[in-house]
C-alpha cells in the first residue's frame, strides 16, 4: 500500500417505525461495497431485527452490485438494519489523455450493422432516459457551454462538474426523492442525489454514457471537534464512460458535482446503476404498516480513529 491509501470502518444503520403492524415484508439490500481495482471490501456484516425468516446470501444484480434479500412473515412494528464494513481504498489516477467528447459520443451512437465490444455494449446501458434522468434540449444547451467543440472528454466533464458545483446550492429542504430533475434545474437547489441526476441528464443529452454511483464520503469535523457518530450520510456522484485510445483500455471517469472534485481516496463506492432507483440501499414491499418513518445514521471513520483499535486494520 502507498502513502495515499486509506482504510475505513463504515457503519450504516437504518430504522423504520410503523404506525400499524407489518404482516409481511420482502426487502432487498444494497449495502455491500463493491470490489474494484482501487477498492477492496475486507470485511462485511449485516444484522437485521427482527430476525428474518428467509435470508438469501449475497448475489449480484444486472449491474454487478452485491445484493442480499430477506423476508419477514411475523408481525413487527419496527425494522432495524445494521451494516458494518471495512474497506481499503487506493488512490486512482485520471486518464492522461482522453478523446474529444464529440468522438466519444459518435463512438456510442447507433450505426446499423456496427458491432460493439463488451465494454461499449455495457456503456450503452447508460445512454438513455431512466426514472430520474431526462434527455432534453435544455439540458444539452446547458452542458454545451462546458463541452465546447474539440474539447477533450475529461476537460468537458470537469467543466460541467464545476459549473454545477458553482451554480447550484446544497439545500436538504428543497427536494424530496421524487422531485423531477426538471424542477431541480429551475431551482438549482437540492442534495447530492439531485446534483447527480442533473449532471447525468446533461451528459446523456449530449449522447455520452454516464451512470449513477452510490456510496459514502469521508467528511471532516470542524477543527478541534470530535467526529460525530452517525452524522454522515450516503453520497452520490456520476461516472462517465471513456473509450480507450492508443492501445489504452476503456475506463470510467468519476466526478462529484456536489463537491466539485474528482473522487479519490475519500469516496467509497457501494454500487452503480442508471439512477437512484437502481441502487437504493434498502428497498422492498410490505403488507400493513400504515404510516412509516425512517431514520438513517452513517458513520465513516478512518481506521486509526476507531475506538479500541491500536493500529490500522
Amino acid at each position: 500500500m502507498t502513502m495515499t491509501d486509506a482504510t475505513y470502518h463504515i457503519v450504516h444503520e437504518t430504522n423504520y417505525q410503523y404506525a400499524a403492524p407489518v404482516r409481511l415484508s420482502h426487502q432487498v439490500l444494497r449495502l455491500t461495497p463493491r470490489s474494484l481495482p482501487w477498492q477492496t471490501c475486507t470485511s462485511h456484516f449485516i444484522n437485521i431485527l427482527p430476525g428474518p425468516t428467509n435470508l438469501i446470501n449475497l448475489y449480484t444484480d444486472s449491474f454487478g452490485n452485491a445484493l442480499q434479500s430477506f423476508s419477514l412473515d411475523q408481525d413487527h412494528a419496527s425494522l432495524d438494519v445494521y451494516a458494518e464494513s471495512w474497506v481499503e481504498i487506493s488512490s486512482r489516477l485520471l486518464p492522461t489523455a482522453t478523446p474529444a467528447w464529440e468522438r466519444v459520443a459518435e463512438t456510442l451512437s447507433y450505426h446499423a450493422g456496427r458491432s460493439l465490444s463488451a465494454d461499449r455494449l455495457e456503456a450503452s446501458r447508460f445512454l438513455f432516459e431512466s426514472s430520474h434522468v431526462r434527455i432534453k434540449r435544455e439540458f444539452a444547451r446547458y452542458a454545451a457551454e462546458c463541452f465546447t467543440p474539440g474539447l477533450s472528454l475529461l476537460q468537458g466533464v470537469e467543466a460541467l462538474m464545476k459549473r454545477i458545483f458553482n451554480e447550484f446550492t446544497f439545500d436538504p429542504e428543497a427536494t424530496t426523492v421524487s422531485t423531477p430533475v426538471t424542477d431541480v434545474f429551475v431551482s438549482k437547489r437540492g442534495v447530492c442525489q439531485d446534483y447527480a441526476h442533473f449532471m447525468l441528464s446533461c451528459l446523456r443529452s449530449l449522447g455520452l454514457s454516464a451512470r449513477y454511483v452510490s456510496g459514502y464520503l469521508l467528511t471532516q469535523p470542524p477543527p478541534g471537534q470530535p467526529r460525530l457518530i452517525g452524522a454522515d450520510a450516503s453520497h452520490a456522484w456520476v461516472s462517465v464512460y471513456c473509450p480507450g485510445q492508443d492501445g489504452e483500455p476503456d475506463c470510467w471517469i468519476d466526478a462529484d458535482p456536489t463537491n466539485g472534485i474528482f473522487p479519490d481516496t475519500s469516496h467509497i463506492t457501494l454500487g452503480w446503476g442508471r439512477d437512484f432507483l437502481d441502487i437504493s440501499p434498502l428497498r422492498g414491499v410490505l403488507i400493513g404498516g400504515g404510516q412509516q418513518t425512517m431514520q438513517v445514521a452513517v458513520t465513516v471513520m478512518p481506521s486509526q480513529e476507531v475506538p479500541g483499535l491500536p493500529f490500522a486494520r
